[in-house]
């Protein structure tokens, strides 16, 4: 999964960077709102953290915009402000979530991953494709009750595939997700990274559609 991340103080900007990075995402991070509507416009996002206090142009504007635009990842309002008007203008706006500062890293990661499952159309927090099951709060993967060791990339993709269970994703689509915006995207590299999990989780697991792209089954397969 990747997320931008909007917040213009350096020290709270890298603190969640490091917790998201931690958790198996790919983040991206800008300090201004004008990069941040930038970003938001022409990069492909997961949801984005958008601290309303940006300068240059403040959140509220930048979501606005975002869904003017029919962008529609989801969005977590972070503000040190947090008067019930404010929350009332951002749910408004567009925002699925709000997060008062100063908050705990263990709040944030639980109401980005809530809006995150949410987004997909997935409500509890274990994910289940067949005998595969994921944890996102553990960050656990387990086949048949065995835990199972992923590297961070093949994490991402198993992740993102299970939060998309029954839909075929294109190789473009996740490589889009897979890395953050300075690393080079290479479609070609998602068949070594599928490759590798084919390996540890068995050969049904992963479904290809030529000329398509991946396929885990949803719950009910």
């Amino acid at each position: 999964m990747k997320i931008l991340l909007a917040e213009d103080e350096p020290r709270i900007a890298a603190d969640i960077a490091t917790v998201l990075r931690a958790s198996g995402m790919a983040v991206d991070v800008v300090q201004d709102g004008e990069a941040a509507w930038f970003a938001g416009d022409v990069e492909t996002y997961d949801a984005a953290i958008l601290d309303l206090g940006l300068p240059k142009l403040d959140g509220l504007t930048i979501l606005k915009r975002w869904r003017a635009n029919a962008r529609r990842f989801p969005v977590l309002i972070l503000t040190a402000r947090g008067t019930w008007t404010e929350r009332v203008d951002g749910i408004n706006s567009g925002a699925d979530d709000y997060l008062p500062k100063p908050f705990e890293m263990e709040e944030l990661l639980a109401r980005l991953r809530a809006i995150l499952r949410r987004s997909a159309g997935q409500s509890a927090p274990v994910l289940k494709s067949g005998p595969l099951l994921l944890d996102t709060r553990q960050m656990r993967v387990s086949l048949r009750g065995v835990p199972i060791s992923l590297s961070p990339l093949e994490y991402r993709l198993v992740a993102f595939l299970m939060h998309h269970a029954g839909r075929v994703v294109a190789p473009t689509e996740l490589a889009e997700h897979l890395y953050d915006s300075g690393n080079d995207r290479d479609p070609n590299a998602i068949e070594v990274i599928v490759a590798r999990l084919r390996r540890k989780l068995g050969s049904d697991i992963i479904e290809t559609r030529r000329g398509f792209g991946y396929l885990m089954q949803d719950d009910g397969a």
